[in-house]
């Protein structure tokens, strides 16, 4: 279980997301299991325009490098919507667990989540790339 936290999110962002909502079902049940956390994210997220999102918050597609603060690996992932994931490129679906979990944090915010193993916690340490900073807005 992760905490509660207040996430931003860009307007579109926003759009995109609550449109795969709406297309939900469509999806695999496994799917719908990650849209309905995901649900609850959007819920609470504070909206913001893509000129306004602070630079250190994780958006879609943006390069994330974590910590994972037990084992002291370093990972690095690109969030994505679900049709342009690829494990093998670290392009990781908003869908899957550590995507809806990595959707507007902050560098330097830990994110704690429940997997089978146990409580998994991985530290933010950068966003490499964030469309938003760089002028990318309608990626």
């Amino acid at each position: 279980m992760r905490e509660k936290r207040t996430i931003y999110i860009t307007e579109l962002d926003m759009e995109r997301l609550q449109n795969r909502l709406l297309e939900s079902e469509a999806v695999r049940k496994h799917d719908k299991e990650h849209l309905a956390v995901l649900k609850q994210e959007l819920i609470s997220a504070e909206i913001v325009s893509a000129q306004h999102i602070p630079h250190d918050v994780i958006t879609m597609n943006s390069t994330v490098r974590l910590k994972d603060l037990d084992t002291k690996k370093e990972l690095i992932y690109t969030l994505v919507f679900p049709a342009d994931a690829d494990a093998g490129r670290n392009r990781i679906s908003v869908l899957a667990p550590i995507g809806t979990a990595l959707i507007g944090y902050r560098v330097g915010d830990i994110i704690t989540w429940e997997v089978p193993a146990g409580l998994r916690r991985l530290k933010v340490e950068e966003v490499i790339y964030q469309p938003e900073a760089s002028g990318d807005y309608h990626l």
